[in-house]
């Protein structure tokens, strides 16, 4: 017998890792876009799933941004039917009329897909092909935009979709990995436009600047990158859990928050307490950033009589003697 190719056979072994303990019942719900790194994800869990007794459904996310989508996306499910999985179904967005740019417009109404197909479907998990260049690239982006740690992390391997977990299996998985597996397998990946065109800030970094860093400081930046994001993923994980205990400890009756307590932490720990209070009250998620923890920070540590600090979502926070405490926005 000829032995399994290496790309093939190291996306099988992280795809069951991924699968390994996760709860029977539904199927694994894999989204493939029918690109190269989607396509390899789903071979590998059409091929893995059934040898750990789990079902495997497929769903492919139409955004209808460009001619022939539609057709596209069919034959995505076509070619999913038709290699083994349960289901394999297309879901059509819309994307105009969202917030934000087209890449986040899209982003939002993929996501969305995504959870309600799994609820629908009862999947135990949504699997997607993020892989190893992904991560780097989504440090390179949160570095330019001054993210700190959250965004320093970058992609987590998993995290809550509407209740379902969503996998990244592929992320110590370099894209070449996927193409040569595609290749590999026979199967002929799509080319999406939108990954080399140039208005879109991730493809100027996936043609230009990535590629400028691997020829100034060698192949390796790609894995140090993603070996940041892991690493700082720890950290925040660490600070966090310690942001969650002193939260419960500075919390007053009323609701607001002890300043004397807020003083005494360490301005790591501080800012994730007043952020996650922030959040608690209502201030968008979206919307709430360094400039608006500041605000808070300062009526804490740098209190000299000024008003309450305004969040996003009009939610007013102010210091009344020794303790924060939210007000009712103005009326106007």
């Amino acid at each position: 017998m000829a032995a399994l190719a290496p790309p093939v056979a190291a996306i099988r072994v992280a795809v069951r890792r991924a699968l390994t303990g996760l709860p029977s019942g539904g199927p694994v719900l894999v989204a493939c876009s029918g690109g190269a790194d989607s396509l390899a994800l789903a071979a590998a869990t059409v091929f893995v799933a059934p040898r750990l007794g789990r079902a495997a459904a497929l769903v492919t996310v139409d955004h209808g941004l460009q001619d022939g989508s539609a057709e596209r996306a069919e034959a995505v499910a076509t070619w999913g039917r038709g290699v083994g999985f349960g289901s394999a179904t297309v879901i059509r967005v819309e994307v105009a009329g969202r917030p934000g740019g087209p890449e986040a417009a899209a982003r939002e109404a993929r996501y969305q897909a995504l959870t309600e197909a799994a609820r629908q479907q009862n999947a135990v998990a949504v699997l997607t092909g993020h892989t190893r260049d992904d991560q780097a690239e989504t440090v390179l982006l949160a570095l330019a935009r001054g993210a700190g740690p959250r965004g320093l992390a970058g992609m987590p391997a998993r995290r809550d979709l509407g209740g379902v977990p969503l996998l990244r299996p592929l992320l110590e998985i370099g894209r070449e990995q996927t193409r040569a597996a595609c290749a590999v397998l026979g199967l002929s990946p799509w080319q999406d436009p939108h990954n080399t065109d140039p208005s879109y800030a991730r493809s100027r970094v996936r043609a230009d600047l990535l590629p400028a860093l691997v020829r100034a400081l060698g192949p390796g930046v790609v894995d140090n990158l993603a070996r940041t994001a892991r690493l700082v993923a720890a950290d925040n994980a660490a600070l966090d859990e310690l942001a969650g205990t002193a939260l419960a400890a500075a919390r007053c009756p009323d609701g607001g928050l002890s300043v004397p307590a807020l003083r005494g932490l360490v301005p790591a720990v501080r800012g994730r307490v007043l952020h996650s209070w922030a959040r608690e009250l209502g201030a968008l998620p979206g919307a709430l950033s360094h400039r608006h923890v500041a605000a808070l920070d300062a009526l804490v540590t740098d209190w000299h009589g000024q008003g309450p600090a305004d969040l996003p979502g009009g939610v007013r926070v102010l210091r009344r003697d020794d303790r924060l405490a939210s007000v009712r926005p103005r009326l106007t």
